[in-house]
């Protein structure tokens, strides 16, 4: 049987659904990483640590972290689900995190007996079925999107030390000096003008898009 949380459990079951080993399909994209990868753009910690940074600064934050929080401020689902699927260029970007997101909710209410057998009928994107459970859930937005976007880079991160290959101390060096601009990230969400909704760095694009077409590749997207 499902285990319901008790008062106080709210946090270890968000990290739990965080968790790299949670079974989501994650470990098999890498978000466009892979493209620039492949074309000797990045190689080495520093590299990886400017393109993780331009990810969270700019697609990460301005259209999964603006979405979370509209959700947050209880606007229609499936609105905000078509708004963010429009926003995404690339359509093995929009396949990855709708595969994610319905992975997300067969599981949440394996994991959390409150929720039942239809989970808050969530959207097919992973950041919205993240950002209704921890709604779900009450815990507070700034803390949910940091979460969100820390379990993000560092499954790119995992994923970029077998793809380059890089070992894993550099991974985590990577990681440790992201957590600032993570942090900053979560916090300007709350406030973000919604007119920044959609932006991104047209490489980061631009890369996601030319994954499609490689002649080999370790990640579906």
């Amino acid at each position: 049987m499902p285990n319901t949380p008790t008062k106080g459990e709210e946090l270890s079951l968000l990290l739990q659904l965080a968790d790299s080993a949670l079974p989501t399909g994650a470990f098999s994209h890498s978000f466009g990483l892979e493209s620039p990868i492949v074309a000797g753009l990045i190689g080495d910690e520093d590299s990886l640590q400017r393109w993780l940074r331009s990810y969270v600064e700019t697609q990460l934050l301005c259209s999964e972290a603006l979405a979370m929080r509209w959700i947050y401020e209880g606007q229609d689902p499936a609105r905000v689900h078509a708004l963010l699927a429009a926003a995404t260029v690339a359509p093995q970007v929009r396949l990855a995190n709708r595969r994610m997101g319905a992975q997300l909710i067969k599981l949440a209410p394996q994991i959390d007996g409150t929720l039942g057998t239809a989970p808050l009928q969530w959207p097919e994107h992973f950041a919205l079925g993240f950002a209704l459970f921890g709604k779900h859930l009450g815990l507070d937005f700034t803390v949910l999107v940091q979460v969100f976007l820390h379990s993000s880079v560092t499954t790119l991160m995992q994923n970029a030390v077998r793809a380059i290959p890089l070992g894993q101390l550099a991974g985590q060096r990577v990681l440790s000096a992201l957590r600032p601009a993570i942090a900053a990230a979560a916090v300007k969400a709350s406030t973000l003008d919604e007119r920044e909704f959609g932006s991104a760095a047209p490489g980061l694009e631009i890369a996601q898009l030319r994954h499609e077409h490689q002649s080999m590749r370790m990640f579906m997207s």
